[in-house]
């Protein structure tokens, strides 16, 4: 950490994601803001991908370590050491979006229970939130048609997070690579079928060209947010001033992420269809009650582990209070969609 003194610092600041996609792109959005409304007091550095670790996995420990002030990824990242740590990137489908998990981390609970997984019950030298609201994620990239869950068995299937879980129920052998090695993999045939975000960063790292089905929505990550980690212990050095700065940034940058979303993802579904000549389709219905009867397997099975249930606990409740309010109160979007638009 470089500065001089407590008005006039520099963190250290490290991403994984390429830095001519779009994820790089929404990572440099925070770290602006960050500078901008924290000039005289804090900045952050970026440094060059692959500058301190190389995969997403080691930022928390270099973080935790002091190799680096702080990171942007996702939580998880550390999927493989606890799986409770995917329940703060892509939840189970409770019906909720990835705007209301972020309002499930301020006001409902969330964010205490996100610091107990990492601070006690994994013992990381870590402060961090979630931020940055990612929509439904599409079930994916295919070869061939995919018209029921039966088309699904067997399919080698690169996907992340607890959503290998509810892929190995339905019967695919899920496959946990890179997203930016996704497009190779699917063309090589080492995978048969891979989802990775949305229509911009599936475009950006060339899916578009490695398989010429599209098919849209899913249950199996129906929300996502990144995570932004920092040095506990180098954090609270700086006082309740700087971290409040910071948590002000966050919800900015979530914000501006948000509406940058609605003009990047329209126009780049438009492309993959129209310039790529991609065939773009709906999930069956009979795919996604199959993927919500997998997730509720996959809840009973990995909710043995205590903390997971807490978490689980937690969110249920959050999501029957404010989507249940929300399906009572909102007026259906669809029928005014389709009133305005008839052809």
């Amino acid at each position: 950490m470089a500065g001089t003194g407590a008005q006039d610092v520099t963190l250290k600041l490290q991403a994984v994601w390429s830095e001519d996609s779009v994820l790089h792109e929404f990572a440099m959005d925070y770290v602006h803001i960050v500078n901008a409304i924290g000039a005289g007091r804090i900045r952050l550095e970026m440094l060059p991908r692959g500058a301190v670790v190389r995969r997403g996995g080691d930022l928390q420990g270099a973080v935790a370590s002091g190799a680096l002030d702080a990171a942007h990824g996702v939580a998880s990242n550390q999927y493989a050491k606890d799986k409770a740590y995917a329940l703060f990137t892509t939840p189970p489908s409770f019906g909720w979006n990835s705007v209301q998990m972020l309002g499930w981390m301020r006001y409902g609970g969330g964010q205490a229970l996100y610091d107990e997984l990492v601070q006690k019950v994994h013992g990381q030298n870590i402060t961090g939130y979630l931020v940055g609201p990612m929509p439904t994620q599409p079930l994916g990239w295919f070869k061939k048609p995919i018209n029921s869950p039966d088309d699904l068995k067997g399919l080698k299937y690169r996907t992340g997070g607890l959503s290998a879980d509810v892929s190995r129920i339905l019967g695919m052998e899920p496959v946990l690579i890179p997203g930016n090695e996704t497009a190779d993999a699917l063309a090589s045939g080492q995978v048969d079928a891979a989802e990775y975000l949305n229509p911009t960063i599936d475009r950006q790292v060339g899916l578009s060209k490695s398989a010429p089905i599209y098919v849209v929505q899913g249950y199996h990550q129906v929300c996502e947010c990144f995570e932004v980690i920092y040095n506990k212990s180098r954090l609270d050095a700086l006082g309740d001033e700087v971290k409040q700065l910071l948590d002000i940034a966050a919800d900015a940058a979530s914000s501006s992420m948000l509406y940058k979303q609605m003009a990047y993802y329209p126009r780049d579904l438009e492309k993959i269809r129209s310039e790529d000549k991609v065939t773009v389709v709906q999930a069956p219905e009979s795919v996604l009650e199959a993927q919500l009867q997998a997730w509720a397997k996959v809840i009973e099975d990995l909710s043995i582990d205590p903390f997971f249930r807490k978490v689980i606990d937690s969110q249920r409740a959050w999501t029957k209070r404010v989507i249940g309010f929300d399906l009572q109160w909102d007026a259906p979007r669809e029928r005014a969609f389709a009133f305005f638009n008839k052809p």
